[in-house]
């Protein structure tokens, strides 16, 4: 072992093992739709950093943008006015059913200040009785505490969760189930337009309106996860947009940074309101670094025709892996998702084609179900769609074959 070898794995051993990177493949740069080894060695990013990447790697406009921001302020605090932020707040209020925004650093920070809004709503209220939360199995919040109890999987608590929490779950996308969840002690209900890790599974229209409809009557606060399958990745800025069945609350991250760190939780000024000073806060959250590249995803967001390109590029997509399916019987069973958020579901191992894929230069995630999970940017062009289907193609060829 050189010792170029030997210095890169003992700084690997420096690293919390709790992820487990191929050790051979390390990127050094990337352009568009492709992440490049610093051999020169060429991968197709059909992952997009887990549905982060949102616009491709280095994008001239969201370079330009941090750029210009690195050169003047980075941090202040919330102490003080941030202007971007308020700028990124209206723009997302101006889009969508919210009225008011918090900012964080990340998905499962906006999930957390969604989650204590939907308590300090119902104290607000005169209802503090009302603290417990419904969420639904298969589902994915993110990695804090509460979010790994709302969403109640037993491979993410187990070890880390001494209690509930003050949470319950339903099965997802069982109308008497949740019914049957819900007590006097219920506050609000959260669950994702589309589950991810779950499976890319999008909530009926008819299920949407049935939870609406429960919340309403019952006096609870119903809270979207759009962090995954929000920010066009859908086809609508919004995913809950399909069905035009509007939140209480929904938190945003991933793809509204472009690949710099940044979350969003969105209320209606009912909620928000409650939320007065010191309940809650972010040392880093809205910072001006941040807020430059969120205005500048949703300038290209914003842009007449993209949104309506995501959906046509998601429905070719659909197209040729159905036709895949048809050509690979024993091998692929299923499309489903939305827009550019889609899963492809294996009748063999997901994992070992992920990573046959990633031998043939083709960077996919896989999702609960035994799906392929398949995000590629959203501006990704038909050439890089064909190509990747084409890898696909040859890849369960050769598996086929095997």
């Amino acid at each position: 072992m050189s010792s170029t070898e030997t210095s890169n794995q003992s700084e690997r051993q420096s690293l919390w093992p709790n992820y487990s990177p191929p050790a051979d493949l390390v990127f050094s740069h990337g352009k568009g739709s492709e992440l490049f080894t610093e051999s020169g060695e060429a991968y197709l990013d059909f992952l997009s950093g887990i549905a982060v990447t949102s616009f491709g790697h280095a994008h001239p406009h969201l370079v330009k943008v941090l750029d210009e921001q690195a050169h003047k302020l980075w941090h202040i605090s919330n102490l003080f006015r941030i202007p971007g932020a308020e700028r990124l707040a209206r723009r997302l209020t101006e889009h969508s059913f919210a009225d008011q925004v918090f900012f964080a650093n990340s998905g499962t920070e906006a999930i957390e200040a969604g989650l204590k809004a939907i308590r300090g709503y119902q104290l607000a209220t005169g209802h503090p009785e009302r603290f417990r939360i419904i969420g639904f199995t298969e589902s994915f919040h993110g990695r804090t505490l509460a979010a790994l109890a709302a969403a109640g999987n037993e491979n993410h608590t187990r070890g880390f969760i001494p209690t509930d929490y003050g949470f319950d779950q339903a099965a997802w996308g069982d109308l008497e189930s949740l019914r049957e969840q819900i007590t006097p002690q219920t506050a609000g209900i959260i669950l994702e337009p589309v589950q991810g890790e779950g499976g890319i599974r999008p909530a009926s229209t008819e299920f949407l309106q049935a939870v609406r409809q429960l919340c309403d009557e019952q006096g609870l606060l119903l809270m979207y996860d759009e962090v995954q399958c929000g920010i066009g990745r859908s086809g609508k800025l919004f995913a809950h947009q399909h069905s035009a069945i509007a939140p209480d609350i929904m938190a945003l991250a991933k793809g509204l940074g472009g690949g710099f760190p940044v979350g969003a939780c969105l209320t209606s000024v009912a909620v928000g309101q409650t939320m007065g000073v010191g309940s809650h806060g972010s040392t880093f959250g809205g910072n001006p670094l941040a807020m430059a590249v969120g205005n500048g995803v949703m300038d290209l967001l914003l842009e007449p025709g993209l949104l309506d390109e995501v959906h046509s590029k998601g429905e070719s997509l659909r197209r040729k892996l159905e036709g895949l399916i048809e050509r690979f019987p024993e091998q692929l069973d299923s499309v489903h998702g939305r827009g550019l958020m889609i899963g492809l579901k294996c009748k063999t191992n997901n994992v070992e084609l992920m990573a046959a894929l990633r031998q043939n230069q083709l960077l996919v995630g896989t999702a609960g179900g035994n799906m392929l999970r398949l995000l590629p940017p959203l501006n990704i062009s038909q050439t890089d769609i064909d190509r990747g289907v084409d890898i696909l193609a040859a890849t369960v060829a050769e598996i086929a074959a095997a």
